[in-house]
């Protein structure tokens, strides 16, 4: 891609997983996205587990975006009663990125064919930051981080901090 859609920018990784069963001990999905981003060399400097409800979900990415540009959270994403990370997120964003799930979905077909539609992942900016809403299951987690948001972050980052 063009080198004006790259800049030398420090990407800062907040992880939070929504769970009511998880500990950081069986947080599967949290540490996929940790060993991803630390692949990547990109810092990780929270990560957090809590519990399906809209104003815990809502209290974490508030408290991330004061020390991360870019959040992931993991979790809630579903069609469940108690799945509304959604709900506590997307009323935050200054602007959606629809492609992420619509990519997302694309290549999650591959593994779960019509279940698919299940799927509410969903990704956005808010001031400078970005959010991706991502499933909690392990290959949906993996997929997500290692094939869409890591190689797309700093694109997107550049892009969300001008």
């Amino acid at each position: 891609m063009p080198a004006e859609h790259l800049t030398a920018i420090s990407i800062q990784t907040a992880i939070i997983t929504v769970s009511t069963t998880r500990t950081e001990k069986t947080d599967l999905s949290g540490q996929i996205i940790r060993d991803a981003f630390t692949a990547a060399d990109i810092p990780i400097v929270s990560m957090q587990i809590v519990k399906d409800d809209i104003s815990a979900i809502r209290t974490a990415v508030l408290s991330a975006l004061r020390i991360a540009n870019c959040i992931v959270v993991n979790g809630g994403t579903g069609l469940t009663h108690d799945d509304c990370t959604i709900e506590a997120v997307a009323p935050l964003f200054h602007k959606t990125m629809d492609g992420f799930g619509e990519l997302f979905r694309i290549k999650s077909y591959e593994q779960v064919k019509n279940a698919v539609i299940l799927s509410r992942a969903t990704a956005g900016i808010t001031n400078g930051c970005a959010i991706f809403c991502i499933p909690g299951s392990p290959k949906a987690v993996k997929l997500a981080t290692e094939e869409i948001i890591v190689p797309e972050i700093r694109h997107i980052i550049t892009h969300a901090a001008q």
